[in-house]
């Protein structure tokens, strides 16, 4: 079972989306290189068919890069959401907001909490603007914490 820090939470980076921008980066050089190749040596067309690969490919890390940033924005914005519940239940149980941690990046219902050995499932309100604790008992007391 894994379960998750508010470090890690306010501070979770996306190492695809980098990958993706050095990809469309040199993709972008590829092409540029290959147009003046082309211009340079007209009757050889494999410059040309080079240039239009790597177009294509441009195109297509260009679709994986705005599915991810769209992906991105969605986890972002509920993950906004659980900070701001992880600091609510710290308070209201008077311990630091570290030693609070759930096995989830996003706020629903059922998630489970753990105060420091203590486990809770969490009951929100249709609205989301309450919550319940209610103590639990996880079976596999094996856990994974990512801070």
């Amino acid at each position: 079972m894994t379960f998750y820090t508010i470090s890690y939470l306010s501070n979770h980076q996306h190492m695809n989306q980098l990958f993706n921008y050095i990809a469309i980066l040199i993709f972008a050089v590829l092409i540029g290189v290959m147009v003046l190749l082309y211009l340079r040596h007209r009757l050889i067309t494999r410059y040309r068919d080079l240039g239009i690969i790597f177009f294509l490919l441009l195109l297509l890390f260009i679709g994986f890069q705005v599915t991810d940033m769209e992906k991105s924005t969605t986890q972002q914005s509920q993950t906004t959401q659980m900070i701001p519940f992880i600091k609510a239940v710290a308070r209201d149980h008077n311990v630091s907001p570290q030693k609070v941690v759930v096995n989830s990046t996003t706020l629903t219902d059922g998630i489970l909490v753990r105060i420091e050995d203590r486990d809770y499932r969490v009951n929100l309100s249709q609205t989301g603007d309450n919550y319940t604790l209610t103590r639990a008992h996880v079976v596999n007391h094996k856990v994974n914490l990512m801070k």
